[in-house]
């Protein structure tokens, strides 16, 4: 089985593209910037309608959305213990993935898609700077979270900890000084000392 990840550099698809790393598996990876619209392209609508990174294609049919490519990955290769199988952590795993997807899909997306809120030009700079304060809000409850734990899920490296990784990072791209949360800013640390991160940072031109 071969696969192939559709990626933006720093987008949502660093995640997945980290866990393929860390898996140790062969794969393929193809640049659809973000930037440029060229995943608006037809080449590329026709891979993932949704025109949206990340999209991997696992040979037979296409996978999309951060959470559902980690949780395949990890659940293909159990070896990689990056989902437990106890039913409590692995809801828990869970519960973290929805709650990052949906700050993916809201704050984030005030801040830098105002325009999928209104039509309104003139009502983009109050969207975003809700968007602004309720990242600050949701990333103290998230340094609050990892007080206790070296990882998100207690101690066990799991797929939310790649997606805790992006969101720390556009934190700072918004304009939040995500130092302020010694938590998190530990948990990036960490995370980027790992060599499966520091490969996919390095590969995506963003260390």
């Amino acid at each position: 089985m071969s696969f192939k990840l559709y990626y933006s550099p720093g987008a949502c698809s660093l995640a997945p593209h980290i866990v393929l790393k860390e898996i140790g598996i062969p794969f393929e990876v193809e640049l659809v910037s973000t930037s440029d619209s060229s995943t608006n392209t037809e080449k590329y609508l026709s891979i993932n309608s949704k025109g949206r990174v990340p999209a991997l294609d696992i040979g037979d049919s296409i996978l999309t959305e951060v959470s559902a490519i980690m949780t395949y990955l990890a659940l293909l290769h159990p070896k990689s213990e990056l989902v437990s199988n106890k039913p409590l952590e692995m809801a828990r795993t869970i519960e973290w993935m929805n709650w990052l997807a949906t700050i993916h899909a809201t704050i984030i997306a005030q801040n830098w898609r105002a325009e999928r809120f209104s039509d309104n030009v003139d009502s983009y700079s109050d969207i975003q700077a809700k968007g602004f304060e309720g990242l600050k809000e949701v990333s103290s409850e998230i340094d609050k979270k990892l007080r206790l734990n070296e990882w998100a899920i207690g101690n066990k490296y799991s797929i939310a900890d790649p997606y805790l990784l992006v969101l720390y990072r556009w934190g700072n791209r918004i304009g939040v000084d995500m130092s302020q949360f010694p938590n998190s800013t530990s948990h990036a640390k960490k995370m980027e000392k790992r060599n499966a991160v520091r490969s996919v940072l390095e590969f995506e031109g963003i260390f």
